[in-house]
């Protein structure tokens, strides 16, 4: 993919800028509800629960566990290393600590992914609702997280960028972003999802429906040079994630499906949604509790609803692989029941419908939509992170 040039970030300018704003109010608000209550802001963004263990997997490597007095080992190779390598790197070239650079490369990224997600938007939409798209992104209740040095505004923006390459064509490119998208979560498996479905389906429209570059007159290297990126880019793909996860199964000696056992450790893994029904089923055990749990059904119902109507806003393919793959992960993991808004906070592609209502309103109301998300959003993330529990 050809690098962005002025031209490319002239037009992502006013979606940047925007987004720059809301991270800011976000920041700010951190600052004063954290010195309200005599904490540490800047301790809760960079050196608290995941972002402690990346920082440890830069500095020390893998091999770290912690066995809890139940019997459950906690291990560092639960982690991907996208992002530990990355805070290694800018640790070795600049005079930054471990969690400042995991800081600076959040914030980078998260520009990055914002810049990722007005792309993608924009291609399939238009300008405005690429804009609106960020707004929305930067506005979510969990938009904090952006801020942190945690992987999912690198994720996000692998994973943007990857989508933006399938749609444009550009095959080789995509699979080479999937790949490190699979290197920096699990849920890269939705990129290299989307990734696949969409080559097989530009396969299928070109046994079907031969186009003028395919048809047997240009001759059969006509249509090699059309086949072979995409072949590589589907190729390319997945060695991020199956690399990383055979690697571990090797390195623990419990073979190929050794990451499984080491996320077996976190009690973690993949069982439909039974737990997460369970979890939700037990709120109704006591009135306050219920009001949450009434909130959870109301919450998993939003989603289901936004997923539906981008499926019938025919968003395109990758798109709607990507986003049920990573609703799916999100909602039938097993565990973590909290960090479940943050985990879907890649999920980008359900928020281009409330994306395209924005940007219907006129330039005044949209505008005062976002302020007031934009404000509620920073006082929750605020009190979110100066919770009692992680993220």
């Amino acid at each position: 993919m050809t690098p962005p040039g002025s031209a490319t970030l002239r037009r992502a300018a006013p979606a940047l800028l925007g987004y720059a704003a809301v991270r800011a109010l976000g920041l700010l608000a951190l600052a004063v509800w954290s010195a309200a209550r005599d904490t540490n802001a800047y301790t809760l963004l960079t050196a608290r629960w995941d972002a402690l263990w990346y920082t440890r997997v830069a500095e020390l490597g893998y091999g770290y566990e912690v066995r809890l007095p139940n019997g459950d080992v906690h291990s560092n190779l639960a982690f991907f290393p996208m992002l530990p390598w990355l805070e290694r790197l800018l640790h070795a070239v600049t005079p930054l600590s471990y969690a400042d650079a995991g800081f600076v490369v959040s914030l980078l990224a998260s520009l990055a992914a914002a810049w990722g997600v007005f792309a993608v938007a924009d291609h399939v939409y238009g300008r405005r609702a690429g804009v609106c798209a960020v707004l929305v992104w930067a506005v979510l209740p969990v938009g904090i997280v952006q801020s942190m040095a945690y992987s999912e505004s690198l994720f996000t923006a692998l994973a943007a960028w990857s989508l933006y390459a399938v749609l444009s064509g550009r095959w080789v490119t995509a699979g080479v972003l999937a790949s490190l998208a699979g290197l920096t979560r699990p849920v890269g498996l939705a990129v290299v999802a989307a990734v696949w479905a969409a080559g097989v389906a530009s396969f299928v429209r070109d046994r079907e429906a031969p186009t003028a570059e395919t048809a047997p007159r240009r001759g059969a290297g006509a249509a090699a040079a059309r086949v072979a990126p995409r072949a590589l880019g589907m190729l390319l793909a997945p060695l991020g994630a199956a690399g990383y996860v055979l690697w571990v199964g090797h390195h623990t000696g419990k073979g190929p499906l050794g990451y499984f056992d080491v996320q077996a450790g976190w009690r973690n893994g993949f069982d439909g949604g039974y737990a997460f029904a369970r979890f939700v089923a037990d709120k109704f055990t006591s009135f306050p509790s219920a009001l949450a749990g009434l909130g959870l059904i109301v919450g998993v119902a939003l989603l289901l609803w936004l997923y539906v109507v981008c499926v019938r806003q025919r968003q395109p393919l990758p798109l709607l692989v990507y986003a049920g793959a990573v609703l799916a992960l999100a909602l039938c993991a097993s565990s973590y029941f909290g960090s479940k808004p943050r985990l879907l906070l890649p999920a980008f592609p359900l928020l281009l419908p409330l994306a395209l209502a924005l940007a219907r309103l006129r330039t005044s109301r949209s505008v005062l939509v976002v302020g007031c998300l934009a404000a509620a959003s920073a006082v929750y993330g605020a009190w979110w992170l100066n919770g009692s529990g992680p993220p």
